[in-house]
């Protein structure tokens, strides 16, 4: 089966499009942000992880449905501890004013299940603070690992292709990662270590999928004569060449991904979420905002040039 075959898509000369719609998202998400903050006193919504807490963890004689036990407790963050033979979970719940402690929670926490549940013989098997200090070290580290990896990308890419290409990445990952912050802002989802685990992998996945039209605009820089080739063309057609990949990639991803939505339940609903998101928007930003933006900063600053060569390279092993 061939997907796309003789694909001849006019991409960049849609980049004026394109780059409307990406800042009526990525405004929408700065504006939802704005108003989180004024608010809620935050950007986003963060979770325990991250402005600390109490962890409380319950065993339950019998087996009881997370979904009443998840109504029964309201605005908590609520998993299975081991097999549903142990008929254990884990809460985690903010301390609520400045004179909480875990123990208040915890009684809290039995008191509900107690009035939403009558009849049920459960223990309170441990009790754990997240102080709010580590919190606010987890955010800081979180922040890190994204920044860090911006300057591991532009190294590589660098390194690997020219620095323009690394410029131009590094754009469409930022741009991957606003709108993906914007989404979290606008729908007030909850920030938790697996959503941070997430935006890790969009921006991995974005990056992969930018490096493979990447290589072949690189490809297609060295055969003879590509300096006579309108850019334009030239990276229209790199771009009609990895396609069939690209949408295979992201389609069959994609899929899993809502099969994952919809059989995972809820504990890992906000995760998958985040990363069906994020692969639809990587899909989007290496073919609208990365490869123009390569474009617009070799028409700026004209950095680097294709070499000459003889024959075509061998093409990039996917």
């Amino acid at each position: 089966m061939q997907l796309f075959k003789n694909a001849s898509y006019r991409f960049i000369e849609k980049r004026r499009t394109a780059y409307v719609i990406s800042s009526i998202a990525v405004l929408a998400g700065i504006v939802a942000m704005i108003v989180n903050l004024t608010t809620m006193g935050t950007w986003v919504r963060y979770g325990v992880d991250f402005t600390g807490g109490s962890l409380v963890q319950v065993q339950f004689q019998d087996d009881v449905p997370i979904q009443q036990l998840r109504s029964a407790l309201g605005d908590v963050e609520l998993t299975r501890f081991g097999g549903e033979e142990l008929h254990e979970f884990v809460i985690r719940a903010p301390l609520g004013d400045s004179d909480s402690s875990v123990a208040d929670v915890a009684d809290e926490i039995q008191a509900q299940i107690n009035a939403a549940m009558p009849g049920s013989s459960f223990q309170v098997v441990r009790t754990e603070a997240v102080g709010a200090k580590v919190g606010n070290e987890l955010q800081t580290k979180a922040l890190s690992a994204i920044l860090f990896s911006f300057l591991l990308t532009l190294v590589y890419l660098a390194f690997r292709f020219e620095l323009r290409f690394g410029l131009a990445a590094i754009i469409a990952t930022a741009h991957d990662i606003l709108i993906t912050l914007g989404f979290l802002a606008a729908f007030r989802v909850e920030i938790a270590l697996p959503t941070v685990s997430a935006i890790l992998t969009i921006l991995g996945y974005s990056l992969n999928d930018t490096i493979i039209v990447f290589d072949r605009i690189r490809e297609n820089m060295g055969l003879k004569g590509a300096r006579k080739r309108d850019p334009v063309e030239l990276v229209n057609s790199s771009i009609n060449e990895t396609l069939p990949r690209t949408v295979l990639t992201s389609g069959t991803t994609v899929a899993v991904l809502f099969a994952l939505l919809v059989l995972g339940g809820g504990v890992i609903r906000d995760f998958t979420i985040v990363l069906i998101l994020g692969v639809v928007i990587g899909t989007y930003s290496s073919i609208f905002v990365a490869s123009p933006a390569l474009i617009e900063i070799q028409n700026r600053w004209g950095m680097g040039k294709p070499s000459e060569k003889k024959k075509r390279p061998e093409p990039a092993t996917v």
